[in-house]
């Protein structure tokens, strides 16, 4: 069977990609290979570590794609759903079978996922909350600031497939996290990054696995 084609999408340090390279190179994670990582800030340290590893790049941002395309500057849905349908084709111009956003900072559309949902690509997320709790930004802030008023006990974490709803696609992984008494909010991001990091690797086992039952996608040259 031909390798899993991975494509990362990152916005950031890249931890979460970090994890997920040295899955591949000690081999949790088998038979698959990261194609390309692309990110929507130049700056994100997750293309130098992409780089270091030798894995192609991209960068591809909404304020430089409006000044490329200004036809789509008066409506910003419009723009948005260009620039998420222009990122699909240039996603699967690498044929992955694929997709996972570690920690990608923009809510893909479905002129992004349905492109990939018609050739049978899954697309994965990871959440720092538990299912239905704190979907959108700020996850841990929030869930710190429930425990403080009283609300929650507990936090955690979610690896999910994609759909248009953010943070609300089927789960992958669930992980459970007890907020401590007294913990800052700098302590228990640290705590809840570590176990992003378990989750991701988890999260893609998981779904190549899912693909091996459900057959060849895109990237298998034998599909």
């Amino acid at each position: 069977m031909s390798a899993t084609r991975i494509t990362v999408l990152i916005s950031g340090n890249g931890t979460n990609l970090q994890a997920i390279i040295n899955a591949i190179e000690d081999g949790t994670i088998q038979n698959a290979e990261i194609v390309r990582v692309v990110s929507n800030r130049a700056a994100a340290k997750g293309l130098i570590r992409a780089k270091e590893a030798k894995i192609p790049t991209l960068y591809h941002n909404l304020k430089r794609f409006g000044e490329q395309n200004p036809a789509y500057q008066h409506d910003p849905d419009v723009l948005r759903q260009q620039y998420d349908g222009a990122l699909a084709d240039l996603v699967l111009q690498d044929q992955p079978n694929l997709l996972v956003a570690a920690g990608f900072m923009h809510i893909l559309s479905p002129a992004f996922l349905d492109p990939l949902a018609k050739l049978g690509i899954p697309a994965l997320n990871l959440h720092p909350a538990l299912p239905g709790q704190f979907n959108g930004i700020d996850a841990i802030a929030r869930a710190h600031q429930a425990f403080l008023q009283g609300n929650i006990t507990k936090t955690g974490l979610t690896v999910h497939y994609m759909i248009a709803e953010v943070d609300a696609g089927e789960p992958l992984i669930v992980k459970e996290l007890n907020i401590q008494p007294g913990e800052t909010l700098e302590h228990l991001e640290q705590r809840m990054h570590t176990q992003e990091w378990l989750a991701i690797v988890e999260g893609v086992q998981l779904a190549i696995r899912n693909l091996s039952m459900a057959g060849p996608t895109l990237g298998d040259p034998h599909g």
